[in-house]
């Protein structure tokens, strides 16, 4: 009897961990079904709009005719520029948390912060940019202002995922160091970091893709809805592919004649993050295998 009920509960448990898998791979089918909807709708719409002219010409006839070249410049400017600002400050960060903080008040508080800021909405990001970049330190709308708003954007998904990174590295890495004669520092820099990057730089393709695609934080700080020259500072305003788009869906004089611009723009954007996305996961492999450059 008792050999009986013990076979009828793990046939239970196997019925039910059947059904979890089946929930959890419609759950997985389901969100990829709707993302290539989604991109196949953008595909098909935006690949008739194309052209050599439209990538490399500027707008013109209030944006109703010509390119997009300055917007694609602009885009790769501010992701960029979010980088080389949330990279160093995202990396010290996990750094201090990972390797020399103490459990603490202060540390839980710290990591909290960090968590609470990945869900910020981006607008909040937005005017924040505006109060402090664009009008208390007087950078004005421009490329500074607008690279060092996506900076802090993306900073709680650099620093969590560089932290999360170093702890995974094993400690034996750095007791080793350390009993090679090595001080902590020089074991964090020359064998924790080497081993823990391509880790750390998972996070910064999540983040570059994020800062690629904003559209509220660029138009309070950065963007300019047209232009005829490209920045030759970063005092400057630039266009950008997000803020181009809804420009030609809000704003336009003729939205539906600018139909094929605003597909054809978001395609390029598509394009443009998976290139990025791409050129830093091949940065990342190389790293992992510890092949040279």
């Amino acid at each position: 009897m008792l050999e009986a009920q013990k076979g009828f509960g793990r046939q239970r448990r196997y019925r039910e961990q059947k059904l979890a898998f089946l929930a959890i791979r419609l759950a997985a089918g389901l969100s990829l079904g709707v993302m290539a909807a989604i991109i196949i709708y953008i595909v098909v719409n935006g690949v008739p709009a194309l052209s050599w002219a439209f990538l490399t010409e500027f707008p013109r006839d209030n944006m109703s005719a010509g390119g997009i070249f300055p917007a694609i410049v602009g885009t790769v400017l501010l992701a960029v520029g979010a980088l080389l600002t949330a990279l160093p400050l995202g990396f010290g960060a996990a750094i201090y948390l990972a390797e020399y903080a103490r459990p603490g008040p202060l540390v839980t508080a710290i990591r909290l912060g960090v968590a609470n800021l990945a869900g910020v909405p981006s607008v909040v990001f937005g005017l924040f940019g505006l109060s402090l970049f664009v009008t208390t330190l007087g950078f004005g709308r421009s490329l500074l202002s607008g690279s060092l708003t996506l900076g802090l954007l993306i900073l709680p998904t650099v620093t969590a995922a560089a932290e999360e990174a170093l702890r995974q590295t094993p400690a034996s890495f750095r007791e080793a160091a350390l009993a090679l004669g090595a001080n902590r520092w020089q074991a964090i820099r020359q064998v924790v970091l080497p081993a823990a990057l391509p880790g750390m730089l998972t996070g910064a393709i999540l983040a570059l893709g994020r800062a690629a695609g904003e559209t509220a934080p660029i138009v309070f700080t950065a963007s300019a809805a047209y232009t005829l020259l490209l920045p030759d500072s970063i005092y400057r305003e630039v266009m950008a592919l997000p803020t181009h788009i809804l420009n030609l869906a809000t704003n336009s004089v003729h939205i539906e004649a600018t139909r094929p611009q605003q597909f054809g723009s978001a395609l390029v954007l598509l394009v443009l993050v998976l290139g990025l996305s791409t050129f830093a996961i091949v940065v990342r492999a190389k790293l992992r295998r510890g092949r040279q450059w």
